[in-house]
């Protein structure tokens, strides 16, 4: 996504605006203030006046009017003392008439200007609102270029991660189905705790051909003599087409198309414990790891030979048929989980992150999930799977 960082010009501009739109707003209020205190002034002198020209008419025709002894002063400014001069208060009424006259052309200016404010702010608004929709339309222009530069990336981005995706999206499917009794769809283990010929679990999906690939798993057993056959991949014509088994006194061996190789690896100690196997055709070469460690590597093993499609995975038998004809001497016991298979060599580095609990990372070919894994035999379980950190304990 793109986040458009705003714009400080913009901003700044805004704010004067509002600020502008706020001065203008208390002007137009002071000026309709100051006008109605005018209209009251004018009303107050205008009866003041009238008073004054009431009063000067009263002293010509001989009558003591509103000054007579026994009338009240109604303003300050008036002389009431009988004797005082006509002059005077013509003074008085000229002074008055004078003030009336600047307070009328007050009231005009303020209501010419009064009249003049809409129109100003108006266009002022207006020419603000015009440059902020430049300036957006300049942004949403510049937006649009970024979002097809990065659309582009991404296409190519899509393509390098298809495997990934195809994994999560299983995962996902698991999750929205409910996930089952675990936390996690991944995060379950299967127990097998009897050697019979009947106790197994069966991966739903097979393998495609293969010209390389990684087999990863954490395993728990302290059976002896030999733990079994912890995992076989069959196909029509070759039963022992990928083959993990310990049986009797002999060590952990891996087959590929009926050939074997012995492997370094000691799990049968009741511990849980991760192991991966690689393997490629190109001169047969292979690598085995316990623990996040390279414990052992050769090659010759099945050189050239690619993996056959279309197969069948067993957990815990060994198949002599495609699919069945078990031997219960052969049968594995203990726990199996995080089953995963990968068409391609895993990096040390993937492995090591995968054993010591910093990442998991799901099978490209077979991931681990709960709707993978078929059950068979009375006693054969999914459980709930310990958490890493406390498998790392038994280590």
């Amino acid at each position: 996504s793109v986040t458009l960082l705003p714009d400080l010009n913009v901003g700044s501009q805004e704010e004067e605006l509002r600020n502008t739109v706020m001065q203008l707003r208390e002007t137009i209020v002071q000026q309709k203030e100051t006008i109605s205190k005018q209209l009251g002034t004018i009303n107050e002198l205008t009866n003041k006046l009238s008073l004054c020209a009431s009063a000067t008419n009263q002293r010509k025709n001989g009558k003591g009017g509103l000054w007579g002894k026994d009338k009240q002063n109604t303003m300050g400014d008036v002389p009431t003392d009988k004797n005082d001069s006509i002059d005077s208060l013509g003074k008085i009424m000229q002074g008055l008439k004078e003030r009336l006259e600047n307070l009328e052309q007050q009231q005009m200016r303020a209501n010419i200007s009064g009249a003049s404010f809409p129109s100003e702010l108006r266009d002022l608004l207006q020419w603000r609102l015009g440059e902020l929709e430049k300036q957006l339309l300049k942004k949403v222009s510049n937006f649009e270029e970024e979002k097809s530069m990065l659309s582009n990336a991404t296409a190519a981005y899509r393509l390098k991660t298809e495997s990934t995706l195809n994994a999560l999206v299983e995962r996902i499917n698991e999750l929205e189905k409910g996930g089952g009794d675990f936390k996690s769809p991944e995060l379950f283990k299967l127990s097998l705790p009897q050697r019979t010929n009947y106790l197994y679990g069966r991966i739903t999906k097979t393998l495609p051909e293969m010209y390389a690939f990684t087999l990863c798993m954490w395993i728990k057993s302290s059976a002896s003599p030999g733990i079994g056959t912890p995992f076989s991949y069959g196909v029509p014509g070759q039963a022992n087409e990928i083959v993990l088994i310990e049986w009797g006194n002999n060590p952990l061996e891996l087959l590929i198309n009926d050939k074997v190789a012995q492997l370094p690896l000691e799990v049968r100690d009741g511990k849980w414990h991760h192991i991966c196997i690689s393997w490629t055709t190109r001169d047969g070469q292979w690598d085995a790891y316990q623990d996040g460690e390279r414990q052992g590597a050769g090659d010759n093993l099945a050189a050239w030979h690619p993996i056959k499609p279309g197969g069948v995975i067993i957990l815990g038998q060994e198949q002599d048929v495609v699919g069945g004809r078990f031997d219960a001497g052969q049968a594995f016991v203990g726990e199996l989980s995080q089953v995963n298979i990968w068409d391609r060599v895993l990096k040390p580095g993937e492995i090591q992150s995968m054993a010591n609990c910093s990442s998991y990372l799901p099978g490209n070919v077979i991931s681990w999930l709960s709707s993978n894994v078929e059950v068979f035999g009375r006693g054969a379980f999914k459980r709930p799977l310990e958490m890493c950190q406390e498998r790392l304990l038994s280590f």
